[in-house]
């Protein structure tokens, strides 16, 4: 492994965001898809991959270069791995995307999602306008479009739904314009959570009962037909007995952020609380898995 570190101003602004760029050789999208998801559980919240490597963001207060070091030391294949990080302030953030990052994205030509810059729109059945900043789910990464692929594939008019870790809120937005009766979207990071009342506005989908906070929130939530959750493996495990005390009988469950060879991990937590497995989809080794209670 070959690090190269930057120096970073040590004054750093509440919405400063660290961007950690990974040149990775050699490089191809199995590499930076465990390199995003080893990022992930220390805490990145967005990725940019590309053929030379992966770019990837963190909260500023929360960046450790001893941790980017082991993520990379952790990579379980040979690989040479060059570091180099720099800030970016808040306040530049939004163009920096929207200049390089996110594209328009038709999913199974039935959705369109982009952003409220964007022109020359693809004409689909739902249009649903996301400005992401920082929050993660675009529709670009593999998870975000297998639970809306799904949420296209199923009948949902009338169920209460609940989006847990809602980040941007594009699977909120997605249920409500297929017909939920009730959506419960849950997030974590307040200023994921700011980015999804914005986007809440910008699809008239204020419907959506938006709330800050983490599982413990689900304790007042019940009669659940659909729950949701694209997380991470951990995450999921940890807090599934949560998630399945909203349920009602017969509800569905759909779980993604983990790659398909952690469906038994999952089924290890799952099935002995009554859950069963449906079904799964896959793409690019992340799995979207349907349990049925």
């Amino acid at each position: 492994m070959c690090f190269v570190a930057l120096n970073i101003n040590a004054y750093c602004l509440v919405n400063d965001y660290v961007e950690v760029r990974l040149d990775v050789t050699p490089c191809d999208e199995t590499r930076t898809d465990i390199l995003a998801a080893l990022l992930a559980q220390a805490g990145f919240e967005s990725f940019v991959p590309d053929d030379k490597g992966l770019t990837a963001y963190i909260k500023a207060e929360l960046f450790e270069q001893d941790a980017v070091r082991e993520v990379a030391d952790d990579l379980p294949m040979e690989t040479d791995v060059k570091l180099s990080w720099s800030i970016v302030e808040g306040r530049d953030w939004n163009k920096e995307w929207e200049r390089n990052y996110f594209k328009p994205i038709v999913i199974d030509d039935l959705c369109v999602i982009h952003s409220s810059f964007h022109r020359d729109i693809p004409q689909c059945r739902y249009d649903i306008v996301i400005d992401p900043r920082m929050a993660f789910g675009t529709g670009h990464h593999a998870t975000t479009s297998l639970v809306l692929r799904q949420l296209l594939a199923m009948d949902i008019n009338g169920l209460n739904v609940v989006d847990m870790g809602t980040g941007t809120g594009i699977l909120s937005i997605l249920s409500v314009m297929r017909g939920a009766r009730r959506v419960d979207a849950i997030e974590i990071d307040e200023f994921a959570y700011n980015n999804a009342v914005d986007n809440m506005r910008f699809n008239s989908t204020e419907s959506v009962r938006l709330h800050l906070g983490d599982a413990s929130l689900l304790s007042d939530i019940k009669d659940v037909d659909l729950f949701i959750a694209n997380i991470n493996r951990n995450i999921i495990t940890a807090d599934i007995p949560s998630y399945l005390a909203t349920l009602t009988p017969g509800a569905r469950m759909l779980l993604s952020g983990f790659y398909e060879e952690d469906i038994p991990v999952i089924l290890a937590s799952a099935e002995p609380l009554g859950l069963k497995y449906e079904s799964h989809t896959e793409l690019d080794r992340w799995v979207c898995l349907a349990l049925r209670y």
